[in-house]
């Protein structure tokens, strides 16, 4: 019989019971994976507690008393996952199998694995007897996937004072990746996050018969003009700090050419030669990470293939590099860029994401990783897409993504982040089992 401060589960089983919970967004139903996590951790004698705003969509919250040499940290995960439909898995996506030194199932990295990453790290401890540097706040949420309402910003809206004090927050990394040569091992480190502002310019004109050429004025030429505008899905380049000191590190990790590419892009991004010794894949991250993008998505209008319509629409996914950029500002540039009048719907504004910080807090998680691989090269990274932590430094909390893997250089693991046959090996599990615990017990 399991008693508290003995029930350390191990990481690969955990990873596989978690992904065996089908909690796919939507429409969700993340009760039973959550209700999983709570006993899990109270048989284990760590406090913790439910917090719902809808009853089949908990949250929880748990917290380890530490050793008060550090403020109170939050590490958060979510337990959704995206839907599986019109792929074609290799294995069942909700099986968990283990096949070739891996776990295989919706979740393994996104992320559930390193959820469970997580919880072994902190059961460790506790088990031992060793409490952390400071108090250590596991919030296990629901809704990632599909806009945080019942999930993270439920949380920090409704029950704020359920972090009070934390000072740092590490989750997901959001699929930050750059594999470049394949030579050295990346580790990201997500230090910021793109804002997603969403669109719809709505265009209206005269209809007539499509036989004949139509006016400059027409529905179907200006939205043309528009879709060409944007054929590049971008605004131009304005990078960041975030940039400059990723790819200044990127460049030390790779000597040679690739290196003397790295650092011209990152004096003139404006230079896309510099990127030809690139593959195209890392070429478009780092383009993406230069400039707020905006790429159309949803084309909708006109009854019948003869007709000119009187109206149609089109829906742009818009990303805004972090700072003071507004949806305002994101209209104005896109007139801009267009060249002529535009009416535009705002359909999502998200949360705008804070100026990185890159300070002690930094350091350490860049530190943990170097000590645990040295040859790896940890980087300061922002995502291209938007995680739960843009959500925390609404109170005040520094965000990072953080979620330690040791995979092959240039495998291509992050890749597989809402694609089928999702899966990680095993020792990436327990390297991050490892990487946490390090950090838990000397983080600033």
């Amino acid at each position: 019989m399991t008693t508290a401060r003995t029930a350390v589960p191990d990481v690969i089983a955990l990873t596989q019971r978690l992904i065996r919970f089908d909690t796919t967004n939507p429409p969700g139903r993340e009760a039973d994976c959550v209700r999983f996590v709570h006993g899990l951790l109270t048989e284990a004698g760590v406090a913790s507690t439910l917090v719902a705003k809808d009853p089949s969509r908990p949250n929880l919250v748990a917290r380890l008393p530490g050793r008060g040499v550090a403020p109170p940290l939050l590490l958060h995960a979510h337990v959704d996952v995206v839907p599986t439909e019109g792929q074609a898995w290799s294995h069942p996506p909700f099986s968990g199998d283990l096949r070739d030194d891996h776990v295989w199932g919706r979740g393994a990295i996104d992320m559930k694995g390193s959820l469970a990453s997580m919880l072994v790290a902190l059961l460790g401890l506790h088990a031992r007897g060793t409490p952390p540097a400071g108090d250590v706040l596991l919030a296990v949420v629901a809704d990632e996937e599909n806009g945080s309402a019942v999930g993270a910003r439920h949380l920090v809206q409704d029950h704020p004072h359920l972090f009070d004090g934390v000072a740092y927050a590490v989750g997901e990394d959001g699929g930050a990746s750059l594999e470049l040569d394949g030579s050295r091992r990346v580790h990201p480190i997500v230090v910021a996050e793109k804002r997603a502002v969403w669109l719809r310019a709505t265009f209206r004109g005269p209809a007539g018969h499509a036989s004949r050429i139509p006016p400059e004025h027409s529905v179907p030429r200006r939205l043309n003009r528009l879709l060409d505008a944007l054929a590049g899905g971008g605004l131009g380049p304005r990078p960041g700090a975030v940039t400059h000191r990723m790819l200044t590190a990127l460049a030390a990790a790779h000597p040679g050419p690739l290196g003397e590419a790295l650092l011209r892009f990152r004096d003139d991004p404006a230079d896309l030669s510099a990127l030809k010794p690139l593959s195209e894949r890392d070429a478009l991250f780092l383009r993406s990470i230069s400039q707020h993008t905006a790429n159309p998505t949803v084309i909708a209008g006109g009854t019948r293939t003869n007709v000119i319509p009187g109206e149609m629409s089109v829906d742009i996914d818009g990303r805004l590099l972090p700072g003071n950029f507004t949806a305002d500002d994101f209209i104005s540039a896109l007139r801009a860029k267009a060249g002529f009048p535009l009416d535009f719907e705002v359909l999502v504004e998200g949360e705008p994401m804070p100026e990185p910080v890159l300070g002690p807090f930094y350091e350490r998680l860049a530190g943990v990783l170097r000590e645990a691989d040295p040859d790896g090269v940890p980087v300061p990274m922002m995502t291209t897409a938007s995680t739960d932590a843009r959500l925390f430094p609404q109170l005040g909390i520094s965000s990072y993504g953080f979620m330690p893997l040791l995979i092959p250089a240039g495998s291509g693991y992050r890749d597989l982040l809402h694609a089928p046959d999702e899966r990680i090996p095993f020792a990436a599990l327990h390297f991050g089992v490892h990487c946490f615990e390090q950090l838990l017990l000397s983080y600033p």
